[in-house]
């Protein structure tokens, strides 16, 4: 019963306090909004200012939409130079390169013994530990899918693999609070894990799938059920997975998405039945293409590519590995953003095509 209490008491420790949504976009603000929902305090913080406006407005709100949910909630919500004191608990929202500068923003405002919960794509737990410091660094893997529509909406499209971890793979108080947090209020089927970095590298992998969707016109099932692009979706994930287990991590995978499928030397049918599965968890979703293509064709603005998928290949470089597919799509992403290249579908047969 001693040892019951205690454990009753560290977690009401670590769960005490306003949560910081740093990042009130497509992923911080589905997020924020179930939690706000569940009356859990919440503060947003975007530099989008029509956006802040929007959600603390009680005319207007924070709208989500979309099947999966739709509710809509009022909260307090503020641009980065006008958020006030101290939290123990800020989970930052923002576009993978621009984690660092959003980083040094908020350390004024993590408490000492706080932590920083990254809700990106990448390996943006790597930049917020050199900032903030690794004990006050936590990680997070999400694969639902949102878009930011507007100030005071987003889309909510599907719901997808939501896990949460130390970095050290440590079982803590902390962790297994804010997993319970993130499974009763917005995703049932939330995973703690011990390796948090698996997730977060076979979601490398993936990404570089979404990113060649990205150049192409036709959304995400569409793009990967193409049979002609087998070689190319074998050719990038291979080559991300077979990095991430030079560097010593154990890939691991996520709604249809099997690391093993694709080692080195893995069999063209396994990838087939992989990529059958992405397809038929992406098909019946509102959100049909990536974000990257939103922001190549929507939002026209640069992409993370260098930030997400370039992670990638330093670790490759320093393991004497080479990525010449996922070299190429970045360079492809890039002619897109300075208008060099169009959109097409056809691109990406000139990407396998090296």
């Amino acid at each position: 019963m001693a040892k019951e209490a205690e454990q009753a008491q560290a977690r009401d420790a670590v769960d005490r306090g306003p949560i910081l949504i740093w990042g009130a976009g497509a992923i911080g603000g589905t997020v924020g909004a179930h939690l706000v929902r569940a009356r859990h305090a919440v503060v947003f913080c975007d530099i989008v200012g029509d956006h802040v406006a929007a959600i603390s407005d009680p005319a207007r709100g924070l709208a989500i939409e979309g099947p999966v949910a739709q509710l809509k909630v009022v909260a307090p919500a503020v641009t980065p130079d006008a958020v006030k004191g101290t939290f123990r608990r800020i989970f930052l929202c923002v576009k993978t390169h621009e984690t660092e500068a959003a980083c040094r923003q908020l350390l004024p405002h993590l408490a000492p013994d706080g932590y920083v919960l990254s809700l990106q794509n990448g390996l943006c737990e790597r930049t917020i530990a050199e900032v903030c410091g690794a004990a006050r660094t936590m990680g997070a893997f999400v694969n639902f899918g949102a878009d930011w529509l507007e100030p005071g909406r987003i889309l909510y499209g599907n719901r997808g693999a939501v896990v949460v971890g130390e970095l050290d793979g440590a079982a803590t108080p902390r962790a297994a609070a804010l997993h319970a947090l993130l499974r009763d209020t917005f995703e049932p089927d939330a995973v703690l894990t011990p390796n948090i970095w698996g997730f977060l590298w076979g979601k490398l992998a993936y990404s570089s799938l979404l990113y060649m969707q990205g150049l192409a016109e036709a959304g995400i099932a569409d793009t990967l059920a193409r049979p002609e692009l087998l070689p190319l979706i074998r050719a990038l994930c291979t080559e991300v997975l077979e990095v991430a287990r030079a560097d010593g991590v154990a890939p691991l995978g996520f709604n249809g998405f099997d690391p093993a499928a694709f080692r080195a030397g893995a069999g063209e049918q396994a990838a087939r039945e992989s990529v059958a599965a992405l397809v038929a968890f992406n098909r019946p979703n509102a959100k049909t293409h990536s974000g990257i293509w939103r922001d190549l064709w929507v939002r026209r603005r640069a992409t993370p590519a260098d930030a997400q998928i370039g992670a990638v290949l330093p670790v490759a470089r320093a393991h004497g590995m080479a990525c010449p597919t996922l070299e190429r799509l970045i360079a492809m992403i890039h002619q897109c953003e300075r208008g060099e290249r169009p959109m097409s579908d056809d691109n990406l047969l000139e990407l396998m095509r090296g």
